[in-house]
Order: structure tokens, then sequence, then C-alpha cells
């Protein structure tokens, strides 16, 4: 239910800057087009976490009160998306207030991918929370596929000093190589926490 009602909640975004315009329709339409690459960056991203999330699920056995109180902290940080996907797509024609915008951005997805190895790693510690039947090899390649989220968000944020545009950029090729990851290669493992 999160991941839909964060989903949701970009659209509302682009909806709430089309009424914001005194331009006439079709102008305002091509104005916002900013709104249009947040929405489907964002989208996408809440999409290959979900998928990802349904992976973690099916590997594991049994969950405990620790696990769902990572989980609760992981669904807030996607709850949270949509906020700073509006402040990068308002402000990405307003250079000036990018570098902000983009360092909100690069912190949502920098604490969501910790939340997200969190969670693995708490669940596989000892196979904890896996099912007694989990592969081992599956079990590896999960972790070793979430292991490079941190230091990948905290880079492309951390650039947003230099070149806030860059950092935008960089967050929506991330996206791009995480959807590319887990179509080509991830039948048995989908790819870490874009």
């Amino acid at each position: 239910g999160v991941f839909a009602i964060a989903a949701t909640l970009l659209i509302l975004n682009v909806d709430s800057q089309v009424k914001e315009g005194t331009t006439a329709l079709g102008h305002r339409l091509l104005e916002i087009w900013p709104s249009y690459i947040g929405y489907a960056v964002s989208f996408v991203t809440i999409g290959v976490i979900w998928s990802n999330h349904h992976t973690v699920m099916a590997q594991l056995g049994r969950v405990n009160r620790t696990f769902l109180l990572l989980n609760v902290f992981l669904l807030m940080c996607v709850a949270f998306l949509p906020f700073p996907t509006r402040l990068v797509a308002e402000n990405l024609s307003h250079r000036s207030q990018l570098e902000p915008a983009a360092l909100a951005y690069g912190a949502t997805m920098t604490v969501m991918a910790v939340c997200y190895l969190s969670l693995w790693l708490y669940a596989i510690s000892g196979r904890r929370l896996l099912r007694d039947d989990s592969d081992p090899r599956t079990v590896t390649g999960i972790t070793r596929s979430y292991l490079p989220g941190f230091p990948t968000y905290l880079t492309a944020t951390l650039i947003a000093f230099v070149s806030p545009l860059a950092s935008v950029v960089l967050f929506g090729a991330i996206t791009l190589f995480y959807v590319i990851d887990s179509s080509f290669f991830g039948d048995d493992v989908i790819s870490a926490v874009p």
C-alpha cells in the first residue's frame, strides 16, 4: 500500500504545477516538463524498490519486531520520495535553487539505500529470518547487488555541491541502470535499491 500511495502522490505533484501557471494551458503543459521527468524517474524508482521488496520477502521464512521496524524506516523513505521529487522538478529550470533540491533528493535516496541494506543484512545475519530452503547463491547475489547502493547514491548526492544538474542526471542514470540490470540479470535476483 505504501508503494501505491507514494507512486500516486507523484502525479499529484505534476497536477499541482499545471494549476499554478497563469499562461495558456498548452504553454503551461510544456513549461512543466521537469515534472514529467521527475514523475517518470521516481515512479520507476518506486517500482524497482517494490520489486526488490517482493524479492526480499520471498526469501524470508519469518519476521520479527526488529525486522518490521527496519521495514517501517524503509517504507517511510518510500513515502517521503514524492517531496524531494517535487523539489527537483520545480527547481530544475531555476539552477540557483537546484543544489538544495538535489541534495534533498540524494539524501532521501542515500538513507533509503542504508535502510534497505540494513533490512537485508539483519534478515540474513546467521540466516536469522531466511527460509530454510533459501538458495545461498540467491542470498549472496542479493547481498552483492545491495552493497553498491549506499556509496553510489552518496557519491551522486555529493556531486550536487559541484554540479547540481550532473547530480540530478546521475539519479536518473542510476534508476535506468537498475531497470536494465533487473530486466536482463534479475531472473532470480533483482537489483539493489535504486
